[in-house]
């Protein structure tokens, strides 16, 4: 009599368990897509001769030539030439920004119409996308505090309900009709005592969690306040009006 019930309680929890997994995959092809705004080679100045080389083997100092419409290859500052830069990738703002000499330029957003060149200032981990995908990276690791309480309820739900069936079975084994009556029991108390809405419920603030991660940057699972970023030189950004 309770086979739909226990049927409906596993469909819930594997339910919970595919949005859980579809949350982190949306998350890690969130991070490719960051990964994939770095460009493999750009135009760098050697004894004053442009010469194509791979970004890779670029060094803070090194100067960069962009041509119009050419992704930025890495954080630097602007040396010569001045135009408009896309920066929509980080700041969700469509109206390109006014750069010139001196100003800082970052790795992934796109150069305007007009032909510059800036200084190599960062490079691997050190670049502002870099920084961006380690804390997707992080937040996507990093465990939600409702998933450390469902752990510490967990640890001592789970065997008081175990026993709870295990003393049913054996009081309807040792007073009840027969056998049959005794096994009812003791799936009624497993299936009426298991908290449904934990399989949902968890594995959805997850999914609305690392939903962020599609966004620009988020505050980390631990629930970083946001005012600390202000700390660590980051501002967390969306699109505009939001």
């Amino acid at each position: 009599m309770w086979f739909e019930a226990a049927a409906v309680i596993v469909t819930l929890i594997l339910t919970g368990r595919w949005l859980e997994s579809r949350a982190k995959g949306q998350a890690g092809a969130a991070i490719r897509a960051l990964l994939a705004l770095t460009p493999d080679h750009a135009t760098a100045l050697r004894d004053g001769h442009p010469v194509r080389v791979a970004v890779a083997d670029l060094q803070p100092g090194d100067l960069v030539q962009l041509a119009p419409g050419e992704r930025i290859a890495l954080d630097g500052v602007l040396t010569e030439g001045g135009g408009h830069v896309d920066e929509s990738m980080l700041t969700g703002e469509p109206v390109p920004v006014l750069r010139a000499p001196g100003d800082l330029v970052t790795g992934g957003t796109v150069n305007g119409a007009a032909a510059l060149t800036y200084r190599v200032t960062a490079t691997g981990p050190d670049t502002v996308l870099s920084r961006i995908v380690a804390l997707v990276e992080e937040a996507q690791a990093a465990r939600l505090p409702v998933q450390a309480l469902v752990d510490r309820v967990t640890r001592i739900f789970v065997p008081v309900v175990m026993g709870l069936a295990v003393l049913a079975f054996a009081l309807w084994l040792i007073f009840g009709p027969d056998l049959a009556h005794a096994v009812v029991a003791a799936v009624s108390v497993l299936i009426i005592a298991c908290p449904c809405a934990m399989g949902l419920a968890v594995p959805m603030s997850i999914m609305v969690g690392s939903g962020a991660a599609r966004g620009l940057a988020s505050c980390s699972a631990r629930a970083m306040p946001c005012r600390n970023w202000r700390a660590r030189g980051w501002w967390p950004l969306t699109r505009p009006g939001r």
